[in-house]
């Protein structure tokens, strides 16, 4: 095995949890789903009945969803030989009731929609779009998922739809080498950096909330609701290694994100609570107590990095003494972002190539 393998401890890696605003269940949940004898495959789900009613809007607004969502869809394999299962309008996303894939008709771009309440997440577009904008938007270091459009449901006023790219998780398909790890680390802490800099902080800086632009590693893309397959659902779908062709990692979902400003002095924010609940300064008291949320966010990275790399790989432990500062318990005896990435740099240069 080349000195650059990642060797397994554990090569269950693959998270299972949802993420409130995330874009993808794992291909894993959604074969499961797929197959089930006990669903009725001319039939919706309860949650997507919302983007059958906003069909015709959403393309009146120059979105188009798939073909099974049209307010007149009717089963492909309806009066004919075909097999339902091998039909591409039969494809769901399991559990996703906010998020939905479409074609941007401009440019036939596959994106995207994530539907939420504004009073629930007011901050969300706010952040999203600023992070999405000039000089921000150009800025290597900005590796935030781009905001490209946003849509006010015409029939809930309360109701947002943000258009996004359409993204892979991070962690698929899984990690080969330490190399691909290193790449991945640094991108995932230069990002985190970037919006702390900015005076923004994550607040749920967990693993379902990294994702990869994929374009990369799979250029023909592949189908949104079963990621092993192409567009078209007629076979799987082509990709190169991250070695290849290495990918692009963003943060994404900023629905429990605030910006603040610098001016204002000491960020202190009552504990709220992500996708991630073993934070130290949210057990107990502690989560009644206001707090800074940018070393909540360090240790989020750090525990990040601490449970699907360090406990599951044998041969990245150059990182344990920089993420056992990082998870540390008292807040204030963690390092800052800055410090993070300046200590990266500094392991980074030790490694062999």
């Amino acid at each position: 095995m080349p000195p650059s393998a990642v060797v397994a401890t554990d090569t269950s890696v693959r998270p299972t949890a949802n993420a409130a605003g995330g874009q993808r269940t794992s291909s894993n949940d959604s074969d499961s789903f797929y197959y089930d004898p006990e669903r009725n495959p001319t039939s919706f789900i309860a949650t997507e009945y919302y983007w059958r009613d906003h069909y015709i809007w959403l393309e009146e607004q120059g979105y188009l969803l798939r073909p099974r969502y049209h307010p007149d869809w009717k089963p492909s394999w309806i009066g004919t030989d075909k097999k339902w299962y091998k039909c591409e309008d039969r494809l769901v996303i399991p559990g996703r009731a906010r998020v939905l894939d479409a074609t941007r008709i401009s440019d036939d771009m596959p994106v995207v929609l994530k539907q939420y309440p504004r009073t629930v997440h007011p901050h969300e577009a706010e952040i999203g779009q600023l992070l999405s904008s000039e000089p921000l938007a150009s800025d290597l270091a900005n590796h935030c998922v781009p905001i490209l459009d946003v849509l006010r449901d015409p029939q809930d006023d309360d109701i947002q739809l943000l258009v996004m790219p359409m993204l892979r998780r991070c962690y698929d398909p899984p990690f080969s080498t330490v190399g691909e790890v290193v790449d991945f680390f640094g991108q995932a802490f230069e990002g985190l950096q970037f919006m702390h800099v900015h005076n923004i902080a994550h607040r749920d800086a967990m693993i379902l909330n990294l994702m990869m632009d994929p374009a990369p590693m799979y250029p023909e893309l592949y189908h949104f609701a079963s990621d092993w397959s192409n567009r078209e659902y007629t076979g799987p779908a082509k990709h190169y290694t991250r070695t290849e062709r290495p990918p692009r990692y963003l943060w994404t979902d900023f629905g429990l994100s605030r910006r603040y400003d610098s001016e204002a002095g000491p960020r202190l924010e009552l504990p709220i609570l992500g996708g991630d609940r073993s934070v130290p300064e949210h057990q107990g008291a502690s989560g009644y107590v206001p707090c800074d949320p940018m070393p909540t966010d360090v240790y989020y990275i750090g525990n990040l990095i601490r449970e699907y790399f360090l406990r599951k790989y044998t041969n990245l432990g150059f990182m344990r003494l920089s993420v056992d500062d990082m998870v540390r318990d008292n807040p204030t005896e963690r390092p800052t972002m800055d410090e993070v990435v300046v200590r990266f740099a500094t392991i980074r240069r030790k490694l062999h190539w």
